[in-house]
């Protein structure tokens, strides 16, 4: 019996077999400027020639599942013989999904895996207790953790106490990468270039050049200086997809200060947008979010929990989700979180090698876990006791 592990995010599917290595891949379709009619769902992004102008159909709004049609397309795709090949009649599924999903969308997730899929059987359950699980594992002395996961649509802060997530202590910020990608989109195009339509050229943008300062107001004075004295300013050379098929960060050296590149090429000029736009994260009011930022948000989980196991909380966070990666996200972390948290608590966040990965490896050790079999629900008892054999066996 094959274990295929898929943790269904709302930019990036993380899937594989739990007896192989994984593969991230883009949960959603694409249609481009060049050939309006066709379109391309999950990695066929990668036959389209020309990725300007690209338009987005995604499953996930609001980081629920509610386009169920596009999210079947990929599915069929990932579980079809281009890929994965799955034997549905011999394959037990674990799947994720966000906190607090909704149970409408409960039900028509078992009701595609187990009746149009036909899955032998099926674990639904969320990315934040995958990682849990992961973390508990490499860490067995240890009975808490607090997972961080910042992700395409949210960040979420979830305590897991013995590998139970402790519901009061659940926080929520609506701050994710989609809406950092829109931001940098907004002030690039209000700033130098109109780049609305460009969603997936800035996205690589904000990957490449975007970092989180750990001094905001004195990056910002140099972000303000001029010529060679700017040390934060970064020219960007855009892609043409015909000799330029990706983005990059010019060298300094190369780096013209005073008028313009005779090479032609399109650049766009950053400087503050750089730390700016990552900061949101940490102060969503900064663009009018009237929510916490992350550190807040951790605190204020830890302290709605029990006294005595908060210290426990402060020594074992953990990072995940793709908005992790901007460098110097950790070291703000920690810094923020120190002077917040009591004096003689000990703080320590850790950043696992792969932070996007993390809660798929997680699911792939608890495929192999002894007591796996009595976690998942099978075909035979969902048919014969409908959603609420689910609702009972799955810790949503």
């Amino acid at each position: 019996m094959a274990t295929l592990v898929l943790d269904n995010g709302a930019y990036t599917a993380k899937i594989g077999y739990s007896q192989e290595k994984v593969s991230v891949i883009p949960n959603c379709q694409f249609r481009s400027k060049t050939s309006r009619l066709k379109t391309f769902t999950a990695n066929q992004l990668d036959e389209i020639k020309d990725p300007s102008g690209l338009f987005y159909i995604l499953p996930f709004q609001k980081g629920y599942l509610v386009n169920w049609d596009v999210q079947r397309k990929v599915w069929d795709h990932l579980f079809g013989k281009e890929m994965f090949k799955v034997d549905f009649a011999d394959t037990s599924i674990i799947i994720t999904e966000p906190y607090f999903n909704f149970s409408s969308i409960q039900e028509s997730m078992n009701e595609i895996l187990f009746e149009e899929y036909q899955f032998q059987s099926a674990l639904r359950i969320n990315a934040g207790s995958l990682s849990a699980h992961h973390y508990f594992h490499t860490k067995p002395s240890e009975l808490c953790c607090l997972v961080v996961d910042s992700g395409f649509s949210f960040t979420h802060i979830a305590p897991y106490c013995r590998s139970r997530k402790m519901k009061e202590g659940i926080r929520r910020i609506n701050v994710g990468g989609k809406l950092l990608t829109n931001h940098l989109k907004e002030i690039i195009s209000y700033r130098q270039l109109h780049v609305m339509d460009e969603t997936h050229v800035i996205n690589q943008v904000k990957e490449d050049v975007c970092y989180v300062s750990l001094q905001f107001y004195e990056d910002m004075d140099i972000a303000q200086m001029k010529g060679e004295e700017n040390s934060v300013m970064r020219d960007y050379v855009l892609p043409d997809f015909s000799s330029i098929k990706k983005g990059f960060c010019k060298p300094r050296e190369e780096m013209v200060f005073s008028g313009k590149y005779k090479t032609g090429e399109q650049i766009l000029r950053l400087a503050n947008e750089r730390f700016a736009v990552p900061e949101m994260l940490f102060h969503p009011a900064d663009i009018g979010i009237q929510e916490m930022g992350i550190p807040e948000a951790i605190v204020d989980s830890i302290q709605s929990l029990p006294e005595d196991m908060q210290p426990h909380f402060y020594q074992n966070i953990v990072l995940t989700g793709g908005n992790t990666l901007f460098p110097g996200f950790r070291e703000r972390l920690e810094a923020e979180l120190r002077s917040l948290a009591p004096a003689h608590l000990p703080v320590s966040v850790l950043q696992p090698a792969n932070p996007i990965c993390y809660s798929w490896e997680g699911g792939k050790l608890l495929a192999h876990s002894p007591d796996y079999d009595e976690i998942v629900v099978t075909r035979e008892d969902y048919e014969e006791n409908g959603h609420c054999i689910c609702e009972e066996k799955f810790d949503i």
